[in-house]
């Protein structure tokens, strides 16, 4: 006669499957109590407002759809939301979400980066009262961090005032931040030469022996060569490095029509007022062009010469 089988042997059975349907929903609870986290701590990083303190992609999208209209800081809160909603909806159902919004993945980006630039200045920026628009939102993006810094601080970065981004068109606001890029690069670059030969001189100067000398003349004789050699070696990079600097930008000038003689003419004046304050602290005279040595005489070549 078959044998029925034990209820003990169902009922644990019937246990071990609750245990395991458990501890599944815990740790399916623990995954969303964590991503809801994640989404959480995005949307503070980028002062995002989730709607009704809810972590539910389908709010937040009716959200992003609700801002989108074309005003600077609504722009701003459609990056912040789409930036949320990309880590709400988690991988491989982004790009669905957008196509939802009717939004491209490009002006998406475009819009999640401008949240990310401009996410410490505040509701009531200056920055962002002075753009108006989208499109010149979307032209600020090439400014670095500290030139966006700048322009809300102190209204101004480079030679692109808070007055240029709130009157210039779209276009004009183009080519000025584009000009601005230009003069930062050139002025990098000299700025970089002048360092090389500058810290070349040093080298040189730095190998070369000490000579004491017991005569008071012959000390002042050598002390003066060495000042009449430091002397042409900075002549040399203003007539060699700096002029080609400033040849290379008045090229480019002839090519764009964009106008560089201002930051050229600002670096001029700041080496001028460098050379008036040297002649003020040591109270050097005024000499008449008749009156300049060349460098050979300097050196005491003409002395030598005649010996």
């Amino acid at each position: 006669m078959a044998r029925t089988p034990s209820s003990d042997v169902e009922l644990v059975a019937d246990v071990d499957i609750g245990s395991e349907l458990t501890a599944a929903q815990h740790q399916v609870a623990t995954l969303t109590a964590e991503h809801e986290h994640q989404v959480r701590a995005v949307a503070a990083q980028l002062g995002y407002q989730l709607p009704a303190d809810c972590t539910d992609p389908d709010l937040i999208q009716r959200d992003i759809a609700a801002n989108m209209r074309r005003s600077v800081e609504a722009c701003l809160e459609v990056g912040r939301g789409l930036r949320v909603l990309k880590e709400a909806c988690g991988p491989g159902n982004f790009i669905d979400r957008l196509d939802a919004l009717g939004i491209d993945r490009f002006v998406a980006a475009k819009f999640m980066q401008s949240a990310a630039k401009f996410a410490s200045l505040g509701s009531n920026s200056a920055l962002t009262k002075a753009l108006g628009n989208q499109s010149k939102l979307f032209e600020m993006l090439v400014l670095d961090d500290e030139g966006i810094q700048e322009l809300e601080l102190t209204g101004q970065t480079g030679e692109l005032t808070l007055d240029d981004v709130a009157t210039m068109s779209v276009k004009e606001l183009r080519k000025a931040l584009r000009e601005s890029r230009e003069n930062l690069s050139a002025k990098e670059r000299v700025m970089a030469d002048i360092t090389a030969k500058n810290n070349q001189l040093a080298t040189e100067l730095a190998k070369k022996p000490k000579v004491i000398v017991v005569q008071p003349v012959e000390e002042a004789k050598q002390l003066r060569q060495e000042v009449v050699a430091t002397a042409y070696e900075v002549e040399g990079t203003l007539q060699g490095t700096l002029r080609k600097a400033f040849a290379d930008l008045e090229k480019l000038a002839q090519q764009t029509g964009e106008d560089h003689r201002g930051f050229t003419a600002a670096l001029v004046r700041n080496l001028e007022v460098t050379l008036m304050a040297i002649r003020s602290e040591f109270h050097l005279p005024e000499l008449h062009p008749d009156q300049l040595p060349g460098w050979q005489s300097l050196l005491g070549l003409d002395d030598l010469a005649e010996g």
